[in-house]
């Protein structure tokens, strides 16, 4: 598996803003790939400077092997891009977006197009102007999916979106998606968990962690440790436990770093009084919402 993207060391400040600093990510080829975070922390200016639309204040940003700033007009050919501020011409119908789009892509499918408008229920003859929010974002989908692009970039693709309309976009990039490697920054958290095959967490400009999604829902557990007296004594806890609550009767936390045989010899280790040891898988939002919490706490 070769590597579609890559940030080496990828910088973007404004002014005396840094946006990103020193990100490094990498997006390999046919993954679907989640990158997630916080609003501001910088997610669609990372997008963006993959896509040559803003250029970095230093760093390295590759797409299909080569710098992003040097892409070539073939090479976005291959690339599906569909944003949440979508700008198309609204004064066109769909079907004329559809006709007006076709000669500048070789690879435009026609009967996918068909295909498209129809599993989206999409107006051929309704102005882009009229269609609700949900409806625009299936004529972006369906415009960027119909000549069977290499890379699918979205940015923020379900926000304002109800859950409906999210259901058929996701089951339509999927649907279109063999072969091709997506790209997809979003807060619906539970969405990206139902289909993305790699993760990334982003956080005030740089990436915390990056890797497949079946190894972090692994890795990460909540913790909760009773205890059968309070004599036990102030000890060091280990750096992979995050947001611990102690009290006299218990200690609650969440390990990121989840082994079952390691995790629970180190807390009979620290805690010799332990009557009940409960340990809990946690979903993509609640590990957000730990990490988060965490860094908030570190800040």
């Amino acid at each position: 598996m070769t590597d579609i993207i890559r940030a080496i060391n990828l910088c973007k400040s404004f002014r005396s803003i840094v946006v990103l600093n020193h990100l490094n990510m990498v997006v390999p080829e046919g993954s679907v790939y989640g990158l997630v975070g916080s609003n501001g922390a910088g997610k669609t200016t990372t997008i963006k400077i993959l896509m040559n639309a803003r250029q970095p204040s230093d760093g390295l940003a590759e797409v299909f092997g080569r710098d992003s700033r040097l892409l070539s007009p073939q090479d976005f050919t291959e690339i599906g891009y569909v944003s949440e501020n979508q700008q198309m011409p609204q004064w066109m119908t769909v079907g004329y977006l559809m006709n007006y789009l076709r000669p500048f892509y070789p690879q435009w499918d026609v009967a996918r197009a068909q295909e498209l408008l129809h599993q989206f229920e999409l107006p051929l003859d309704r102005k882009i102007k009229n269609l609700s929010h949900g409806m625009r974002m299936k004529a972006a989908l369906a415009s960027s999916l119909a000549y069977r692009p290499k890379l699918i970039v979205l940015d923020e693709p379900f926000t304002g979106l109800d859950a409906l309309v999210r259901d058929e976009l996701i089951e339509g990039v999927l649907e279109c998606a063999e072969g091709a490697t997506i790209l997809i920054s979003s807060h619906d958290l539970s969405e990206v968990e139902s289909f993305a095959s790699h993760i990334g967490y982003l956080e005030h400009g740089r990436l915390q962690f990056s890797e497949e999604m079946d190894s972090l829902i692994e890795r990460f557990r909540e913790i909760e440790i009773t205890l059968s007296n309070s004599s036990q004594a102030d000890i060091t806890l280990p750096s992979a436990w995050l947001n611990v609550e102690q009290s006299a009767s218990f200690v609650r936390f969440v390990d990121t770093q989840f082994d079952q045989e390691r995790t629970l010899s180190e807390a009979r280790r620290l805690f010799e009084n332990i009557s009940n040891v409960s340990v809990d898988p946690m979903p993509l939002r609640s590990i957000f919402v730990a990490l988060a919490k965490a860094g908030r706490k570190g800040a």
